[in-house]
């Protein structure tokens, strides 16, 4: 980690905690919304109509523009968060329900970690991977034992869409450090507006009849709290408390999205998965316990070694001094 940078994990956790919220309700908004929309129309129109939310704030809030050798990192952000994840969760959720996609979400604090280390240079204690690792297992071993048909390409998908979340969640929280988390989502929104913004007209529905209410909610949420205040939060948390630390908060994400899913999509909540969103949060709390290097120890002998030189050559300047 940067040295210059002090984690305030109070202030960390806090806004991670609300975007990781907000972000709890995307794939069971995206499951709606993915019945009554294309894949493509879903992510090019839920990116349009983010990124034109951004241009207003970006116009109205002003402050400095990215710098040249800032563009490639917000590239890398937007083709990470603002296409490569909802597009393939989008291409998933035709396969899976969202339940079963919902529990490859646990599996994100290990892809952004490990992506935060590459990028970011945090150094997490040897605890902390133990307890992401175990989190990770007990997610895994969630979504092994859900009821219900697999599907082999939507699990591709879902592992795919988790490893691009990853790099993009930690590369924006490197840009957040410098350029602010609302900005990093901002101008990544804006720089792919002329790209989305054709490609959404293009692949619209021959006819909006029939599509009724509940995918028009669900597109308005992917498309303002999960693309763009979602991340203001999110991207915030991490610069703040750091990415591996704050990261962890994703392995309660995807029980928050299964109560979601629940509520809205009328599935079923079994106590395994109340059992092991209890060990999940154990995990957390361990991770966010030893997320941060180890404190170097002081060395007292080398200080009283110095003390003890330091008086001994004053006694010989006063020795000096009396003859």
């Amino acid at each position: 980690m940067n040295p210059t940078h002090r984690p305030d994990l109070g202030k960390g956790w806090a806004c991670g905690a609300l975007g990781m919220a907000i972000f709890s309700g995307s794939l069971p908004a995206t499951r709606v919304a993915v019945r009554a929309f294309d894949p493509l129309f879903l992510t090019f129109s839920r990116a349009s109509l983010a990124g034109l939310v951004a241009v207003v704030l970006l116009a109205c809030l002003k402050g400095r523009r990215p710098r040249t050798d800032e563009l490639a990192s917000l590239g890398l952000v937007a083709a990470c968060v603002v296409v490569g994840f909802p597009l393939l969760t989008a291409m998933a959720l035709e396969h899976v329900s969202a339940a079963h996609s919902l529990v490859y979400i646990g599996l994100l604090p290990m892809a952004t970690a490990l992506f935060g280390v590459l990028r970011t240079g945090d150094r997490p204690r040897p605890a902390f991977w133990a307890c992401s690792l175990s989190g990770a297992a007990l997610v895994a071993g969630f979504a092994l034992g859900q009821p219900g048909s697999a599907s082999l390409t939507g699990d591709l998908l879902m592992l795919a869409a988790v490893t691009v979340c990853g790099l993009g969640y930690a590369e924006g929280a490197r840009l957040s450090r410098r350029l602010q988390g609302w900005r990093v989502i901002c101008w990544a929104l804006t720089l792919t507006l002329p790209l989305m913004l054709p490609l959404a007209v293009a692949s619209q529905p021959l006819t909006l009849q029939g599509i009724g209410s509940a995918a028009w909610w669900s597109l308005g949420y992917v498309s303002l709290f999960s693309m763009l205040i979602g991340f203001i939060f999110w991207y915030r948390g991490l610069a703040l408390g750091g990415v591996a630390a704050v990261g962890q908060l994703q392995l309660l994400q995807p029980f928050l999205g299964l109560g979601l899913a629940a509520w809205l999509l009328n599935e079923s909540i079994s106590v395994a998965m109340l059992a092991t969103c209890a060990a999940v949060v154990v995990c957390v709390a361990g991770a966010k316990r030893f997320a941060t290097p180890a404190p170097v120890p002081s060395i007292p002998t080398c200080q009283s070694d110095e003390a003890g030189i330091n008086g001994a050559a004053a006694q010989r300047k006063r020795r000096w001094a009396s003859r």
